[in-house]
């Protein structure tokens, strides 16, 4: 892969292989790896980043579960120098992130270097405080809470096994 000189290679093997992804990143150095989207908490974050297994630590919002986990990955990364680049691939996901990047950027790290975030173009007409995309940087949101408030309309049409959006079959 050396000639297409990616940025990184993206979990590489199973997420909760910490030495496989050791392995890995010192045989494919100075490429680096990416990994965290499927890691479920602080302690998996902290065995990768003792190991030496991760260049770019991908943290999932949704999947650690909870403000108090995300902030304890951002201080760890950190700690060890390790750049986080959120994964915000799901529905919703670009709305939860946002906050944590900025809180990275403002209390922890204090730059925007090899720094990135996710961005998939797609349902946010669902959200009532969708993010906001300018020049390519995610702008900081104008409201409280953490940005994941579902439309009312939303929550209606797609509300299982009732709502319209499954029992109205002109739109199979």
């Amino acid at each position: 892969m050396a000639p297409f000189d990616p940025y990184w290679i993206e979990e590489p093997t199973s997420p909760d292989d910490i030495l496989g992804h050791a392995a890995i990143r010192a045989a494919l150095a100075p490429m680096k790896v990416a990994t965290g989207e499927h890691v479920h908490n602080a302690v998996m974050f902290k065995q990768l980043l003792l190991a030496g297994a991760v260049d770019v630590v991908q943290i999932d919002a949704c999947r650690v579960g909870g403000v108090n986990e995300n902030l304890a990955i951002l201080l760890l990364a950190a700690k060890f120098g390790v750049p986080v680049c959120l994964h915000a691939g799901g529905v919703g996901l670009c709305e939860l992130v946002q906050h944590l990047a900025m809180f990275d950027f403002v209390a922890v790290s204090g730059t925007a270097e090899d720094r990135a975030i996710e961005y998939v173009d797609h349902l946010h007409e669902h959200f009532t405080a969708p993010v906001r995309i300018d020049n390519g940087r995610y702008v900081a949101p104008r409201t409280a809470g953490v940005s994941a408030e579902m439309r009312p309309e939303t929550l209606t049409a797609y509300r299982y096994p009732d709502g319209p959006r499954w029992t109205d079959s002109s739109d199979a």
